[in-house]
């Protein structure tokens, strides 16, 4: 049975673990090919491990289980060029892309280091990330003539930061409050081609991102991160949770929606 996305190509970021590999699942069901990408090494600003090579090809094994394909690639969201000649690689092969979704993401968790660094590394791979990922695929987007969507992934702290003053949690926090603004400016701009760009804001998910001893310790010394929590009683969500509700904002059931801000937080910003 065809999907809503039957015959679309999607360009996914971060698409190793996480989030990133919920999505690559989620549209590959929806009938969607799959262009992803990961940086599939560690970075020395980030106090866990990222996604690795083996992940990525695991991800690949997944798509392909649902009758879809992928064209995987190495890639750092931070450096434009890197990112785009990834995203060719893909293009080349099913010519045409429908869907962008940003979802790479970073954050210090534990005690600043190097402050400065790791704002700047946060930061770049939120914000820059997100830019260079819809500068990568909008030539080929408006050529196609079919419209389009792009998702950034945002949070939840971008619509209640946590009060932190650590280098990292503010980059964090100004790094997701930044993709409401590119979003919109993006969305007021494309609209005439029909492509829409919208947020989306979950609160706390459970990926490699929070899964991890520097976690495990941020949330037990008494820091900001420990004294989040939802409305709901809900302590965090699942990928696939984000995953289906992305799934639905870039189906045509939600055509209507561009420069949205759409919370999926299980009342975090309301305590």
């Amino acid at each position: 049975m065809a999907g809503q996305l039957e015959g679309q190509v999607a360009f996914i970021t971060g698409a190793a673990r996480g989030q990133g590999r919920a999505h690559c699942e989620r549209l590959a069901e929806e009938g969607c090919d799959i262009i992803g990408v990961d940086i599939c090494k560690d970075v020395p600003t980030i106090d866990y491990p990222l996604g690795t090579a083996d992940e990525l090809a695991q991800t690949v094994k997944l798509v392909e289980k649902r009758g879809r394909r992928m064209v995987a690639q190495q890639a750092d969201v931070r450096d434009p060029e890197n990112l785009r000649a990834a995203f060719q690689a893909g293009y080349d092969v099913f010519k045409r892309v429908d869907i962008a979704i940003a979802n790479a993401g970073a954050i210090r968790v534990g005690p600043e280091l190097q402050p400065n660094l790791e704002f700047a590394d946060v930061t770049d791979t939120i914000i820059n990330g997100a830019f260079h990922t819809i500068r990568a695929v909008l030539p080929e987007m408006k050529q196609g003539g079919q419209g389009g969507s792009i998702v950034l992934v945002s949070s939840s702290a971008a619509l209640k930061p946590t009060g932190s003053e650590v280098a990292a949690h503010v980059a964090y926090n100004a790094g997701k409050m930044a993709l409401i603004a590119i979003a919109k400016t993006y969305a007021a701009i494309l609209g005439k081609h029909r492509i829409r760009v919208n947020t989306i804001h979950p609160t706390g998910v459970a990926t490699g991102m929070t899964m991890n001893a520097a976690m495990e310790t941020a949330l037990n010394d008494g820091s900001a991160l420990a004294t989040m929590q939802n409305a709901l009683p809900v302590k965090m969500l699942q990928a696939e949770d984000v995953a289906n509700r992305v799934a639905r904002l870039v189906s045509a059931e939600e055509y209507y929606n561009t420069g949205a801000t759409i919370e999926l937080d299980a009342g975090f910003s309301v305590l």
